[in-house]
C-alpha cells in the first residue's frame, strides 16, 4: 500500500509542477467554456482525456509503442493549442459532444506518450510494474480533478461575482493560451 501512495503522489505532483505546465493549460482550456451546472460534462471529458493518456502511457510503459520524444513534445502544445482555438471559434453553444469528447480523447494519447518517459524512469527495472502505473494514473487523474476544481471555482466567481459573460470569460483564457502554447510549440518544432 506504501508504494499506492507513493506513486499516487508523484502522479499528482506531476500534473501540478508549474515547470511543466503544458498539462495545466490543457486542463484549463478543456474546462473553461463550462460552469459549476456542467459538471457532469466535465468529468466526461477529463475522464476521456485520462483514458486516452492512460492508455497510451501503458502501452509506452510496456515497450509496446515507441515514439520519437522530439515529436510528443512538438505535438503537446499543439494540442493545447486545438483546443483553445475551438474553444474561441465555437459559438456559445457546446457544439457536438461526441466529436469534442474523440478530440480530448485523441489529444490523451498525445499526452499519455509525454509522460511516458517520465514514468519509465520512475519505475526503473520494477519487477511489477502494473501497480506503480495504476498509482500513477489515479494520481494524474487527482490532479487533473484539482485544475478543474481550481478552474471552475475561478470562473464562477469571475460570472457570478464579477458579472462576466461565460463566453468573454473563456475567450480571455483561451486567447492568453493560445499565445502561450504556439510560443511553446515554435521553441519544440523539431529542426
Amino acid at each position: 500500500m506504501q508504494d499506492f501512495w507513493i506513486y499516487f503522489q508523484l502522479g499528482w505532483q506531476h500534473i501540478l509542477d508549474l515547470n511543466g505546465y503544458d498539462h495545466i493549460l490543457f486542463v484549463l482550456v478543456l474546462c473553461c467554456s463550462y460552469a459549476l451546472k456542467d459538471w457532469k460534462r466535465i468529468l466526461w471529458l477529463v475522464t476521456a482525456f485520462t483514458v486516452g493518456h492512460s492508455l497510451t502511457l501503458t502501452l509506452a510503459v510496456f515497450h509496446i509503442v515507441k515514439v520519437n520524444v522530439v515529436w510528443i513534445e512538438f505535438l503537446i502544445p499543439i494540442t493545447i493549442l486545438f483546443t483553445a482555438l475551438a474553444n474561441i471559434f465555437r459559438s456559445n453553444k457546446v457544439g457536438n459532444a461526441s466529436l469534442l469528447y474523440t478530440m480530448t480523447l485523441v489529444f490523451g494519447l498525445v499526452h499519455g506518450l509525454g509522460f511516458s518517459n517520465y514514468l519509465r524512469s520512475l519505475l526503473g527495472k520494477e519487477a511489477n510494474i502494473v501497480w506503480p502505473l495504476l498509482s500513477f494514473n489515479i494520481g494524474l487523474e487527482f490532479g487533473q480533478l484539482i485544475i478543474v476544481f481550481v478552474v471552475i471555482v475561478l470562473s464562477t466567481i469571475m460570472i457570478s461575482l464579477f458579472k462576466v459573460k461565460k463566453r468573454d470569460w473563456s475567450f480571455f483564457l483561451s486567447s492568453a493560451v493560445v499565445g502561450i502554447s504556439f510560443m511553446m510549440a515554435l521553441d519544440r518544432f523539431p529542426i
